[in-house]
């Protein structure tokens, strides 16, 4: 499934065919499975502003200095294969950044989990006394 806003044959998003690394004899020095999708981050009128600064922050050095997002994928030895996992980490990137963010709601520590830590403190502190030299008084 793809994010609804964005349509895959759009002019937000180019792909570009190199070739790949790795093991595969001749067929890896051939063949160009692996894709570049270039999504146009800042021109897209797709996305609201807050999902876009989202993006930014989620992909961090992935996204140029034009402000152009560049996924690769050369997981697969096909290329519409590759096509489709690039397309699908677009897909996740924009529904991870689109999720609204939990406030976070502050909570104080139980009367048990304040007994408890003294406790702890206690027996700690009691360890390290025993370990002390005996002094005499004489």
């Amino acid at each position: 499934m793809f994010f609804p806003e964005i349509k895959p044959d759009s002019g937000d998003i180019e792909y570009h065919f190199v070739r790949s690394s790795g093991p595969g004899g001749q067929n890896v020095n051939k063949v160009a499975t692996a894709v570049q999708l270039r999504f146009d981050l800042v021109g897209t009128r797709a996305l609201t502003e807050t999902v876009k600064r989202r993006i930014f922050k989620l992909a961090g050095n992935r996204i140029n200095a034009r402000g152009i997002l560049i996924i690769d994928a050369r997981k697969y030895r096909a290329q519409e294969r590759n096509k489709q996992d690039a397309l699908d980490r677009l897909n996740a990137l924009v529904l991870k950044a689109s999720a609204r963010e939990k406030k976070r709601v502050a909570t104080k520590p139980t009367f048990q989990s304040k007994l408890k830590r003294l406790n702890g403190k206690r027996i700690q502190s009691l360890k390290k006394l025993n370990r002390r030299k005996a002094v005499s008084i004489d």
